[in-house]
């Protein structure tokens, strides 16, 4: 995965208000959870709102379906699982074995 492509989606969750909007996406599972549920539940202003989850949106985290009148924010969990991946993948990728130097 490009390096600047993790940086936005871990810029995006770096602000305290698009964390926990995320978290509720993320638990809200493959249904998603609707934008008026994401208000009420978090106490958010809807311009606020909408401002963030567009970060989100366009950091490719989450996506959006319309059912009706009702708009629903859904977690994309494979960008999610890239992005964490990204970062795991390097774990300790540069260390030495103690074994090689015996």
């Amino acid at each position: 995965m490009d390096i600047e492509i993790v940086a936005k989606a871990l810029k995006e969750l770096g602000h305290p208000t698009r964390l926990a909007i995320y978290k509720s996406v993320v638990r809200a599972g493959y249904q998603g959870i609707a934008v008026g549920g994401l208000q009420e539940k978090l106490d958010i202003p809807g311009s606020t709102l909408s401002h963030h989850v567009s970060g989100l949106a366009s950091a490719g985290l989450i996506s959006q379906r319309r059912e009706g009148r009702t708009l629903f924010c859904v977690a994309e969990y494979e960008k999610l699982t890239s992005v964490i991946g990204f970062l795991q993948d390097e774990c300790c990728f540069d260390e030495t074995c103690d074994n090689e130097e015996q």
